[in-house]
């Protein structure tokens, strides 16, 4: 007997489409919600806009490691709903498959999203999360060209105020340049120009040289008459402020791989404080990849609408679950990290609690004849629906009675 079926096949397929839009929906939006908030910094920060992509790269892995375990929930879900509502799994279950048997696909693919995210959570999200603080910090510091704001007087070194009037083609080309240098003879220049650029110095990374198109330079000097030299091209050395170099990777809890979360959570050699944070992240990101093992189960259990029914009451409750459950362990995570729960009992007992529950619902829906995971709130939905029904219908009519009727 062949271990993958046709009907596997069938249920892969099921699966995947919704799994992947999914995910790629639910990152997208993650995204985007963050790209609005990274321009605008940006854009209040004076850097370029290619900065914005590079963070967006750098929070992929974050934002992947929860869109995943709820792609692939909804995606088992959709898949199931889909076949309960055509009868099709009730044929399924007529030639004597079980429900067990019939997620043997979901588990398999479930197995291979476990180990990618896995090493999203373990590996990449925490050496991404520390380039994404190291852009951030250069955008802040001035090291991406963000220091020269447009529209505003900016100092460099005490003895050079520049202001740039219009930044075009990225930055490229810039309008309407205003500069006044002092040196410590007590010589001051005063120089406008119509545009210009910034120039990289290769064998001076401290210095940069703003190039000026069309301008006049102003010459002050005590006890001297000033001086005007009107120009076609003039270089202006810039030395760029000393920056300070950006901390070392670890200063965050986030930004630790698994095995260093280990190493420090259980050294006696380190303070307390330090070991409760490491070992609440660590059971944090363990609790969240094992959770993934019973989204199959969950989403099954939520997928079957009672019989004649289409409702999609399981969709709304699998998506709060989740959510809900997500919250606990983020609030949980931060208790034990101040060392107010044990980190085990504060991040695994949330685990016993919705994994029981999961169970429990599988169970009612897959050995119970009739059960349903969830028959009460669908009860509750309908005789609710249908009293809201009954409360516009009666409006309705009497809204339409003539007016002889109603006196």
């Amino acid at each position: 007997m062949k271990f993958i079926t046709a009907i596997d096949r069938y249920i892969f397929r099921l699966v995947l489409v919704p799994m992947l839009g999914i995910f790629l929906l639910a990152a997208s939006l993650l995204l985007l919600e963050k790209m609005l908030r990274l321009f605008d910094f940006v854009a209040t920060e004076g850097g370029p806009v290619s900065v914005v992509f590079k963070m967006l790269a750098n929070l992929v892995p974050e934002y992947a490691s929860l869109a995943i375990p709820l792609g692939l929930l909804l995606g088992v879900l959709i898949a199931f709903r889909k076949l309960a509502i055509s009868s099709e799994l009730d044929v399924m279950r007529a030639v004597g498959l079980s429900y067990a048997r019939l997620l043997r696909v979901p588990f398999l693919i479930t197995l291979v999203l476990v180990a990618v995210n896995f090493a999203i959570v373990g590996y990449l999200q925490p050496l991404a999360r520390y380039y994404y603080e190291q852009l951030n910090y250069e955008l802040k510091s001035g090291a991406l060209g963000a220091s020269i704001k447009v529209g505003e007087f900016t100092t460099l070194k005490d003895r050079m105020a520049l202001r740039i009037e219009e930044s075009r083609d990225g930055g490229q080309r810039l309008i309407g340049i205003f500069a006044r240098v002092a040196n410590d003879r007590g010589q001051v220049l005063s120089i406008s120009a119509r545009e210009g650029r910034f120039l990289a110095l290769r064998d001076q990374p401290d210095t940069i040289i703003l190039r000026l198109i069309e301008g006049q330079i102003v010459q002050d000097m005590p006890g001297q008459d000033s001086r005007v030299l009107a120009f076609s091209r003039h270089d202006l050395p810039i030395d760029l402020p000393a920056i300070e170099k950006f901390r070392e990777r670890g200063e965050k809890d986030r930004e630790y791989i698994l095995p260093e979360l280990l190493r420090i959570g259980w050294s006696e050699s380190r303070p307390a404080p330090e070991r409760l944070s490491s070992q609440a992240a660590f059971n944090y990101r363990m609790v969240e990849v094992i959770t993934m093992l019973f989204m199959p189960l969950l989403g099954l259990a939520l997928a079957i609408p009672p019989k004649r029914s289409t409702s999609a009451l399981g969709l709304f409750v699998s998506i709060v679950m989740v959510v809900v459950y997500h919250k606990v362990n983020q609030y949980a995570e931060g208790v034990a990290a101040v060392g107010r729960v044990d980190p085990v009992l504060a991040l695994w007992g949330p685990f016993v609690v919705f994994t029981g529950m999961i169970l429990l619902m599988y169970r009612q829906t897959a050995h119970v004849p009739g059960g349903q995971a969830i028959g009460w709130l669908e009860r509750l939905s309908e005789n609710l629906s249908k009293r809201i029904r009954s409360i516009l219908s009666r409006r309705r009519s009497t809204h339409l009675l003539p007016a002889s009727a109603t006196n």
